[in-house]
């Protein structure tokens, strides 16, 4: 009997070091695929996926950048998006983080595969002539990944105070699960790292090559993404989207001018709500399983706190998600080989 399934698209920051050779690994036999993604860059002076996947080492400078990031991440997640075996898992609806919106959009087929890659790399390369802003992350659970609301707050404060000293700005940028990221300009970013409290050493964390994603700061990218595309470019989706509101958009009642007004325009300079995303993928659709496609499995942790914080199948804490995956896995990672194991054929 099939399981239902809603599948994940991960954002940026999901190929790094480890997933060098991702592509080559899993989908080397996908030839027409790749042949389409890199003939599409080969025009534009760009290096084909392949020759980027087979790098003998991963370079920040070339791997991490956004044109090279967000299509070797579109191409190792839609390879993955084909592999999942459609006669075990029956896919009820497709959803993402923050860039993973336009693979949802293209693994849903709201965008073909020609358009789909024109998309993804044009959003990426969009500011090649320099990064607008950057982002930076903080916890808001405590170690166990359950909610702490002082954290939270504090943190809305320092970012309410920051935004009003001169040359500041700073924006929530995504609600991730137990993080919290923001998006700001330089000046704001010195400012917040200064100013909050340090947790377990790693955070406040500055994500490198990021810029002021879903704020205000990318409004001018937002202008430029709708000159270049076009809302031809869109369709209709085969199967339910959740968008970064929690908003779904179902197959049959899609205005197809809204979502490409959604989609270029208030999915870039507005906070995208990934906690409300799965929110909304377990409580509307209930599916037996989370698929969360590759490349890396970075968004295992805001899902796993996310559906802590609804004690979603009674998972109340860090150690009880752990064992529950251990056990019986409700996500299951395609980027971690034993759960990948578990969607393929």
């Amino acid at each position: 009997m099939k399981q239902t399934a809603v599948v994940i698209c991960p954002g940026r920051g999901t190929y790094n070091r480890e997933e060098l050779g991702y592509w080559g690994r899993y989908h080397a036999d996908k030839k027409a695929f790749i042949a389409a993604i890199d003939h599409y860059r080969q025009g534009l002076g760009q290096p084909s996926i392949e020759a980027l996947d087979g790098s003998a080492s991963y370079s920040l400078n070339r791997h991490g950048v956004g044109e090279n990031a967000s299509a070797l991440i579109y191409a190792c997640a839609l390879g993955d998006f084909a592999d999942i075996d459609r006669d075990r898992y029956d896919i009820v609806a497709v959803t993402g983080n923050s860039m993973g919106w336009y693979l949802a959009l293209a693994a849903a087929q709201a965008l073909d595969a020609e358009t789909a890659i024109k998309v993804v790399n044009s959003m990426g390369s969009m500011m090649q002539e320099g990064v607008i802003g950057g982002q930076l992350v903080y916890p808001v659970v405590d170690e166990a990944w359950r909610p702490v609301p002082a954290m939270r707050e504090q943190l809305l404060q320092q970012v309410a105070a920051v935004n009003q000293l001169a040359d500041c700005e700073a924006y929530l940028s995504i609600d991730l699960g137990g993080l919290m990221v923001i998006g700001a300009n330089q000046s704001a970013l010195n400012e917040l790292k200064s100013r909050l409290p340090p947790v377990d050493g790693r955070y406040p964390l500055m994500l490198a090559k990021h810029a002021a994603f879903h704020t205000p700061l990318l409004a001018s990218v937002s202008s430029r993404a709708k000159s270049m595309l076009s809302s031809k470019l869109f369709t209709r989706p085969a199967l339910p989207l959740i968008d970064g509101r929690g908003h779904i958009w179902q197959p049959f009642a899609t205005d197809i001018h809204a979502l490409y007004d959604y989609t270029l325009g208030h999915q870039v300079v507005a906070p995208y709500n990934f906690s409300s995303v799965i929110e909304v993928a377990i409580k509307e659709f209930a599916p037996d399983k989370l698929i969360l496609l590759g490349p890396g499995s970075t968004l295992g942790a805001p899902i796993g706190q996310a559906l802590i914080k609804h004690n979603w199948l009674g998972l109340s804490n860090k150690p009880l998600f752990k064992q529950r995956q251990s056990d019986d896995p409700f996500l299951l990672a395609m980027g971690q080989e034993e759960q990948r194991s578990r969607v393929v054929n």
